[in-house]
């Protein structure tokens, strides 16, 4: 008799169980998804003909296994994109093999230049900081010296780790920290650094050091990039090529959802998971709001653990008491189209129409609560209906679900974002042309609250034998998307080569392979 699992949320982790578990074993999955799109925090959301990325996909990894995953399904560009031809671009493009791409000129990535600064007292700085002579003529000599004062005695007296803010400063120096992290760290988490654990730059920061940057800087000068996406040897936020597929990363979710489906798998959105029936340490089924159960040889969950615990039938008051303590941080993207920006490209990138070259910019910004500003047309030429003659662009603003910002009418926060971007002079109110807003829950797993306590949570879950935790909400772990994916297929190679503890899966993104030197 065939076997079946159960995968709650048809995100990135979600979607990768079922394919790996359809392609690789006799189980069938049925992936069960709260909203009606998939792709989780991955989709991408159309208005009007103009696609909007949901806090930005770039689509890189360290891991050989992600990077084949990903251009098996949706190989490489064999020819040109649109912004390629319009600046005459020279892309070597002679190693993708075309026969990897027949007649499928839409399913494709694109190779995307990688571009992130810092927009801070009306002008550019590079992200990561670095010490060039454009930084030092912006902050000034005096801040400069500062700077290197404060690293210098950061070196010499560390601190004990006990928060974020002391795991900045270790690396960077105070006056680092205040100038360009402590703000912006607030306006993401809504918490100092000081209270937030170290755990999170641990996760997110990773090797990342001022003597990286410098090192980076060196290797840069004498070390020509060779065109590896992996760019293993390279820090995270330091990478300078990326993947992107040309109607954004939810058309690859789309792909892989099709793929499951056609090779057998379910997928029924809509779907609200309220309670997990439990027995002798085996989950035997879940039941939905409407009162369907589902009974599965096997379980994955993507899920929020707040909300996966709550549905248990069976828990120790410790459990539900650390899983309701845990915290969350929503973001809502307000999508805008304009004529044009007052931003204008300073870089030696050549652009369309001297357009800023930047993916993301990081709003430092202290009079505004903008935290990042996305450039669809520079993620690709193909989220926006008309790239010639407009820009699409997405501020990222950060918040709680109870607070004013999540609750204040759309056509009032579009207009108070219009209003914060003209303000820091990035557009003019006058040049936009449209506008819409996405609502984002529980974005991003905080590291405070209850977290310190979350051993209490995992003890409980890995005792049920056939059930799987993965992604990001599904382990409460600020993962990018690789290594969501990577928790996922992790789970079902267990399954298949009968491997009981949960240990490895619990491990993406801190073993060493992905966790750089400090």
């Amino acid at each position: 008799m065939s076997k079946t699992a159960i995968i709650i949320g048809a995100g990135s982790a979600g979607l990768t169980a079922a394919y790996e578990l359809i392609t690789k074993t006799d189980i069938k999955p049925i992936v069960l998804e709260l909203t009606e799109d998939i792709g989780g925090i991955s989709k991408t959301f159309n208005y009007k003909e103009n696609r909007m990325d949901m806090g930005g996909h770039r689509f890189f990894s360290k891991s050989d296994i992600v990077m084949k995953w990903w251009t098996d399904l949706m190989p490489v560009q064999t020819t040109l994109s649109k912004d390629d031809i319009l600046l005459d671009r020279k892309i070597d493009l002679s190693k993708e093999k075309e026969e990897k791409n027949p007649n499928k000129i839409d399913d494709v990535m694109l190779v995307r230049n990688r571009l992130s600064r810092i927009y801070f007292l009306k002008t550019f700085f590079d992200y990561p900081v670095s010490l060039s002579f454009s930084t030092i003529k912006n902050l000034g000599l005096l801040r400069i010296i500062k700077i290197g004062f404060s690293y210098s005695y950061s070196l010499l007296f560390k601190r004990e780790e006990k928060s974020l803010e002391d795991f900045m400063i270790n690396r960077f120096g105070k006056e680092l920290y205040l100038t360009f992290f402590k703000d912006y760290t607030y306006k993401v988490w809504g918490i100092e650094p000081k209270d937030i654990p170290a755990d999170w730059g641990a996760q997110r920061i990773k090797g990342l050091s001022i003597v990286k940057l410098l090192q980076q800087a060196l290797k840069k000068v004498f070390c020509k990039n060779k065109g590896d996406l992996k760019q293993k040897n390279t820090e995270t936020s330091l990478i300078e090529k990326f993947y992107y597929p040309k109607y954004g990363p939810g058309q690859f979710w789309q792909l892989v959802s099709k793929k499951i489906q056609e090779l057998g798998g379910k997928i029924e959105l809509n779907k609200k998971i309220v309670k997990f029936e439990t027995e002798n340490n085996i989950i035997k089924s879940v039941t939905d709001d409407k009162d369907n159960i589902y009974k599965a040889d096997y379980f994955f969950s993507s899920m929020p653990v707040k909300d996966l615990i709550n549905g248990f039938d069976k828990k120790e008051d410790e459990v539900s008491k650390v899983a309701n303590g845990l915290g969350y941080r929503s973001f809502m993207t307000v999508g805008l189209l304009v004529k044009d920006m007052v931003i204008k490209n300073n870089t030696k990138l050549k652009t369309y129409k001297n357009r800023v070259p930047d993916d993301w910019i990081y709003i430092q910004e202290r009079e505004v609560k903008l935290g990042r500003l996305q450039i669809f047309n520079n993620w690709s030429p193909y989220l926006v209906k008309d790239y010639e003659n407009t820009v699409w662009i997405g501020l990222e603003y950060f918040c709680d679900e109870d607070d004013d910002m999540w609750n204040m009418k759309d056509e009032d926060f579009i207009n108070f974002a219009k209003k914060e971007l003209a303000q820091i002079k990035i557009i003019k109110e006058e040049d936009v042309l449209d506008g819409c807003i996405v609502r984002v829950p529980k974005a991003y797993p905080g590291y405070f609250g209850t977290y310190k306590k979350f051993d209490v949570i995992k003890n409980f879950v890995d005792k049920f034998e056939n059930l799987f935790l993965i992604g990001r909400n599904g382990m409460h772990k600020y993962n990018n998307m690789d290594h969501s994916m990577l928790t996922a297929i992790t789970a079902v190679s267990n399954i298949i080569n009968n491997i009981k503890t949960k240990d490895n899966i619990w491990n993406v993104n801190t073993e060493q392979e992905y966790h750089e030197q400090k």
